[in-house]
């Protein structure tokens, strides 16, 4: 709710009815913004973040210029599509380099000219949407697959109401935009239950079958015709030394996460740690645990179960 409609509802107080010392936690949280400031070395130059609700709208207009028939809200007329896809790239555009002007200012170390800010962030974005066409292809080849993997798809317009973030997060961040990217990416956690890291690289014909509790690590690398289903971790072990006490000892883009090659089948809650190969062709069973290399066309499952059945005192 904005500020400026609490003051509207028919249930609001009036502020001289109590006291409820405001000021005093004003000033406290006044002088913990800039002790956190002060330790990020931001102390005289706090800047924004991008916005999540401009990216968030920015990414629905983005999407409809990818599939203008489908994702767009108006009913598009053959000969008006070029006209519309265009209008909606230029909106795009124009958005999108905002935001990134903003984490590029939020990166610099030291004071840019906004113009030249907003001349690089122009730059990148234009580099962004070259790759739409690239984007397309694995966003059709990844309907197709989960056309025919799904049996309940009853068409490729019906698998495409999932959200298509990660492919475009991806390419924000091969852009040297964490931030922007990282947002985009939680975009689309929020509306599908699937945490992919916008580092993570994904091949063609990608399938998450139900995939709510999805988790993919940043350093992952992912074949062509992988299919994984709900619940699957490709994640890292539990380590110190990323941390410290006093500091940040976190080194970016070291190889910690699983590479799963082309073929491989990853059944539910299956856990894949560390930076091990799933060779080409392999089924991981559900609720396994893999922390080792597993060779091409091998299938992993849990020891088999045992069930015993007890009738009227029998084998007891």
């Amino acid at each position: 709710m904005a500020i400026g409609n609490l003051k509207d509802t028919k249930s609001s107080v009036r502020s001289d009815e109590f006291d409820w010392e405001i000021d005093s936690v004003v000033e406290t949280l006044r002088v913990l913004r800039d002790e956190s400031l002060h330790v990020r070395h931001r102390l005289n130059r706090p800047v924004a973040l991008p916005s999540k609700r401009v990216l968030s709208e920015t990414l629905a207009v983005l999407a409809s210029a990818l599939f203008p028939h489908r994702l767009s809200s108006r009913q598009l007329q053959r000969e008006s599509v070029d006209f519309f896809v265009g209008q909606a790239l230029d909106a795009s555009c124009r958005s999108l380099t905002a935001q990134v002007a903003i984490e590029l200012e939020y990166a610099a170390e030291t004071k840019v000219h906004r113009n030249d800010v907003l001349l690089l962030a122009a730059d990148r974005v234009k580099s962004i949407i070259q790759q739409l066409p690239t984007i397309r292809q694995l966003l059709d080849s990844d309907i197709r697959a989960a056309y025919i993997a799904d049996p309940a798809a009853r068409s490729q317009d019906e698998v495409l109401a999932c959200y298509p973030g990660h492919r475009i997060a991806h390419v924000v961040y091969k852009h040297d935009l964490p931030l922007v990217a990282r947002m985009i990416s939680e975009l689309a956690h929020s509306k599908t239950g699937i945490d992919i890291h916008p580092g993570a690289q994904i091949g063609r014909s990608f399938f998450i079958d139900h995939g709510t509790g999805v988790v993919i690590g940043e350093t992952s690398i992912i074949g062509s015709n992988v299919r994984v289903h709900h619940g699957v971790t490709l994640g890292e072990p539990s380590r110190s030394d990323f941390k410290v006490a006093n500091g940040d000892s976190r080194t970016y883009d070291v190889p910690r996460h699983p590479i799963v090659e082309d073929d491989v089948t990853i059944d539910p809650d299956a856990t894949i740690l560390g930076r091990v190969t799933i060779g080409r062709g392999s089924i991981i069973g559900g609720n396994v645990c893999v922390t080792r290399d597993v060779p091409p066309h091998s299938r992993v499952s849990q020891a088999q179960s045992r069930m015993d059945t007890f009738i009227e005192g029998s084998g007891i």
